[in-house]
């Protein structure tokens, strides 16, 4: 566990790492509530090491020029894979939106289906006491006093080993990865269709409660005032919307210039006509897919009678929800991935008919709001939609969104979110 603190050492190993086809790579971060400063870089190249002999950690506290020196040789380089759990945070304070070939282990994690990696979350805790069969890994450390020198022994121990942990589990979740995805070419379509279908008929009626439960819920929630309960907490947002061409007017009024993509709707293409393919507006046409299940499991509607939303029973709505909750996480992964290695399947193998799924195609065609905007008005078109003011196009539009204040359409929507599922999404990788 060699421990660099002298600026020279470290633009030396980090000039070595530079020549790496991979590295593992954690941080510690100083002061992360309040004024985060990167404190620590951990880095490893040998996926062998068990024991953190072979990590290097890069003491940058308040050296800017050697964090620099990182990002600049090794974090925006192409060539060299990166390795970290939760890589959002990390690259915040290592390159941000320059960071290049970034593999990100949450990510990974997550793309695994829960009925094939069952945890209560994602993070790199509860990832390594189960793919590494570790009884339990003590991450208190982690909120330790990262800005105060010397480090203590306990620290440098618990920085290196994070290293070793995040190797070990990625290549577990690469084994992983690698049985649930086998090669679309050699699938069996119509064993992978028998097995949809047997957990469809599952699935269904739970999937069809759990909505049923939440609406209730949400509806009871309104109905009595409540924003909190025992199993759900109740949001608001509003969504500001404006016509187009008071858009494309202020715009150009101000010299404001929009770059967001403009979904071209069937009645967008109607009233451009044959200005849809005028060569300024560098339409982009992009195809996607959509798969259907051929035999459709029709079941027999039953009439319920539902309580009216001001005298619904909460506690017994929710405990219901909580009861059917793991089950349906089970088998709803299970019929996402399901669905998505028949399409993958279905494209690689040319099959646009199978006995249990048909394969679809559509295109989306998407144009740059400003490129539109400017056809419009030297031709004198008027397109009638209504176009979200995203928080992009908010803070681009400043004090002039004032200005068509009194035109805005203000929707208000409601967000329920359970509290009977864990927050698997790490801010700070705890």
């Amino acid at each position: 566990m060699p421990y660099l603190t002298v600026a020279n050492e470290i633009k030396a190993l980090i000039a070595k790492f530079a020549q790496a086809r991979i590295l593992w790579i954690d941080t510690e971060i100083a002061d992360y509530k309040f004024n985060p400063r990167l404190s620590l870089i951990q880095a490893l190249a040998d996926p062998r090491d068990l024991t953190g002999d072979a990590t290097f950690l890069l003491d940058v506290l308040d050296k800017p020029e050697l964090a620099t020196a990182f990002i600049n040789l090794i974090m925006v380089n192409p060539n060299i894979e990166k390795v970290m759990h939760n890589a959002s945070y990390d690259i915040r304070f290592l390159g941000n939106d320059d960071a290049k070939n970034i593999t990100c282990t949450l990510q990974m994690a997550r793309k695994i289906p829960a009925y094939i990696l069952p945890l209560r979350n994602r993070q790199l805790k509860t990832l390594i006491e189960t793919l590494c069969n570790i009884a339990y890994v003590d991450k208190t450390e982690q909120g330790g006093d990262w800005g105060k020198r010397p480090l203590t022994e306990k620290q440098l121990e618990y920085a290196k080993m994070d290293a070793v942990y995040l190797a070990r589990v990625h290549g577990h979740l690469l084994e992983i990865i690698d049985k649930c995805y086998p090669e679309p070419a050699t699938e069996n379509l119509t064993a992978l269709g028998k097995q949809y279908q047997k957990i469809e008929a599952q699935w269904k009626p739970l999937d069809s409660e759990i909505a049923e439960v939440k609406e209730r819920f949400k509806a009871a929630m309104l109905a009595k005032k409540l924003k909190d309960s025992s199993y759900f907490e109740l949001s608001s947002s509003i969504t500001m919307k404006v016509d187009f061409l008071t858009l494309a007017n202020l715009t150009q009024t101000e010299g404001i210039e929009l770059n967001f993509p403009v979904t071209l709707t069937k009645e967008i293409q109607k009233q451009l006509g044959q200005l849809i393919s005028h060569p300024s507006l560098q339409v982009e046409d992009i195809a996607s897919w959509r798969l259907t299940s051929n035999i459709q499991q029709w079941r027999k509607s039953t009439k319920k009678i539902v309580p009216e939303p001001a005298s619904e029973d909460l506690i017994a709505l929710g405990e219901r929800y909580k009861e059917i909750l793991p089950e349906w996480k089970l088998l709803d992964s299970e019929i996402e991935h399901l669905k998505e290695r028949v399409k993958k399947a279905m494209l690689v193998q040319n099959q646009g008919n199978t006995p249990h799924f048909k394969l679809s195609n559509s295109s989306i065609l998407k144009v740059d709001f400003a490129r539109l905007a400017r056809l419009v008005q030297s031709v004198g078109i008027e397109l009638d939609f209504m176009v979200t003011l995203t928080q992009y196009i908010q803070k681009r539009l400043g004090e002039a969104i004032n200005q068509i204040d009194v035109q805005v359409e203000y929707i208000t929507s409601w967000r329920m979110r359970a509290k009977a599922v864990e927050d698997e999404d790490e801010e700070i990788p705890f």
